[in-house]
């Protein structure tokens, strides 16, 4: 069975094609998937889409419904299964429980607004002859995460030995996926029809902390360097003067205070069992895939 890498750079597909653990399963196609008919050229034997394209945090408003409008108007032409990965920010604020899948969406930023005008836009009426299906992640962590996520540059930077900075609080725990119990969970339930037209939570084993990500990565790595936590003034400040997308974490930093936790017994309950690979082993795999240029642990 071939997959296809799709994107924009030629290059970086490459790069990751080559760091995979099976690279013969993979072709490449480029082309950018705000056109649809280059999702046609790359897609049309298709049998699943898997979205996972997003667009620049600080452009989301401005291009997020134009990126979900490109992928469903492929989808629903040639009747494609899409799985659209998302996260929690519709939801809005934490519940004293973890949320189900059937939890009210009122979101309060508007970056929650726009996500949740996504979810509508997926699910419209208009794209009947498509099957989607979200499939919503806490934040996340792996070899396979990019800077954009919270996590991202924090462990390749301790996988460099280089000070760096955490995103938010570090001292309350929160929920955090593995990414790769989280692609597991994703893949399985492709293969159920019944689960299409539906959201779905993609839970993590529990919460922990940012001091305690930091303290299992820096022991795996051997190192001690510094890391400082960004709230609120700093990434204002780090925003207005370098970079744009930091000052646009800012509003979403209340999920860092407040964390909000995903029910995932629905998950469970139709795959039977869901991976959840303990922090001391998740984040040692992801330190050591790093330092090694691997993205299969």
């Amino acid at each position: 069975m071939k997959s296809i890498l799709f994107g924009r750079s030629k290059e970086k597909l490459e790069q990751l094609k080559s760091k995979l653990h099976h690279p013969h399963l993979f072709t490449l196609a480029v082309g950018d998937a705000m056109k649809t008919t280059d999702l046609e050229k790359a897609g049309i034997n298709a049998d699943v889409i898997f979205h996972c394209a997003n667009v620049p945090y600080h452009k989301m408003e401005e291009q997020l419904l134009d990126l979900g409008e490109s992928v469903m108007t492929f989808a629903h032409r040639f009747q494609k299964k899409v799985i659209v990965a998302d996260g929690i920010y519709p939801y809005g604020k934490r519940t004293m429980a973890p949320a189900t899948e059937a939890h009210p969406k009122n979101p309060h930023t508007r970056k929650g607004k726009v996500r949740l005008d996504y979810e509508n836009l997926v699910f419209d009426n208009r794209f009947a002859n498509a099957m989607p299906m979200i499939v919503r992640l806490p934040d996340y962590y792996g070899p396979t995460a990019n800077d954009a996520s919270y996590l991202g540059m924090t462990m390749k930077d301790i996988a460099r030995n280089k000070s760096t900075f955490f995103l938010g609080n570090m001292r309350i725990p929160r929920e955090f996926v593995y990414l790769p119990d989280a692609a597991k969970m994703i893949l399985e339930l492709a293969y159920h029809d019944d689960a299409y037209r539906q959201n779905w939570h993609i839970p993590g084993p529990g919460l922990i902390s940012g001091r305690d990500i930091v303290k299992i990565a820096q022991q795996v790595n051997g190192s001690n360097k510094i890391v400082l936590p960004l709230g609120k003034f700093s990434l204002s400040i780090l925003g207005g003067l370098f970079q744009p997308v930091m000052k646009e974490v800012v509003e979403m930093l209340y999920l860092t205070e407040e964390p909000f936790v995903l029910n995932g017994e629905k998950t469970k309950n139709k795959l039977g069992t869901i991976p959840q690979t303990p922090f001391e082993q998740g984040i040692s795999e992801t330190i050591y895939a790093l330092k090694r240029g691997r993205i299969h642990p």
